[in-house]
């Protein structure tokens, strides 16, 4: 009897030291799924296409910044460049993270990073790009339509109201004035000196350096990093492995990447050939619209 009872204890107790076990081992499963092999996680996130909305680039960086485990963050910038707003708001969002929150930021260039999309890679603490990547177009544009011959075709004539002399500057019914024209090239310039100071002040070099080069041309990666405006050739992979580096993550790190819809050429080519279009309406509607934009 006292041999049963004695055999009965000894069984709870390895069969109790068993399920101590396997819960710490469940627990320190968890804790490496959730860190990676490396111990630490790389968030990345997708530059595509025309910017219309900075929507979804802060969602996906807010959420990185309040994550305990994401030491990192790095940029796949595959963008023609887009609307001006935008790109800043992402480009401030962008430099929160690395002085609020404290992680580093490493850009990636596909195989365009232009305008917009190189003033967002400015924000990086480190910029890669491939050797034939298109980068640059350092500059701001504005189109405006004019359909008043049309109308005087068909035998339409548009009537304005206004306040002031200047209340329907970018009007499509009629032709810019030399003093709309003046005013619309101050405001150009004021957003293309914004977009050097972007530059110098991410990329650490000199105004007039960079004064020189802002008239809109484009670069090659390889030319870029003659310029100073991109740090390495390199591809995404080196880039994380950068960002491992900068955050102190050693081994292999864990990617976490929110899917999103691919980008498409088709985002070019239906800014461009339709750019009042509903689908475009965001960046381009109205028609009076300043761009950090390829064109």
């Amino acid at each position: 009897m006292c041999g049963n009872t004695a055999g009965r204890r000894l069984l709870w107790t390895i069969g109790g030291g068993l399920l101590s076990l396997l819960a710490i081992l469940f627990f320190l499963g968890f804790f490496l799924a959730r860190e990676g092999s490396g111990g630490g996680r790389i968030g990345l996130i997708r530059i595509e296409g025309v910017i219309a909305d900075s929507r979804e680039a802060l969602d996906q960086l807010e959420k990185f910044q309040r994550s305990q485990t994401i030491r990192a963050v790095v940029l796949r910038i595959n963008s023609p460049g887009g609307g001006v707003a935008p790109a800043q708001e992402i480009y401030e969002e962008l430099n929160k993270t690395r002085s609020q929150h404290r992680k580093p930021i490493v850009a990636s260039m596909g195989s365009l990073a232009a305008s917009g999309g190189y003033y967002i890679a400015c924000a990086s603490d480190r910029i890669f790009a491939n050797p034939g990547s298109i980068t640059g177009s350092i500059g701001v544009i504005m189109q405006l339509a004019n359909i008043s011959r049309l109308l005087e075709k068909v035998g339409v004539k548009a009537t304005v109201i206004k306040s002031g002399e200047h209340k329907d500057m970018g009007s499509m019914t009629k032709d810019i004035s030399p003093g709309d024209q003046k005013i619309f090239q101050e405001v150009l310039d004021d957003v293309h000196d914004q977009f050097v100071e972007a530059v110098v002040k991410g990329r650490k070099l000199d105004k007039g350096k960079v004064a020189e080069i802002a008239d809109g041309r484009i670069f090659t990666g390889r030319q870029a990093v003659g310029l100073g405006l991109v740090d390495e050739l390199g591809d995404l992979s080196d880039a994380i492995n950068c960002a491992a580096q900068l955050a102190g993550i050693k081994g292999r790190p864990k990617i976490v990447e929110e899917r999103k819809r691919r980008f498409s050429l088709l985002d070019i080519l239906g800014s461009r050939i339709f750019p009042f279009s509903p689908s475009n309406m965001d960046s381009t509607w109205p028609p009076l619209s300043v761009q950090y934009l390829m064109r």
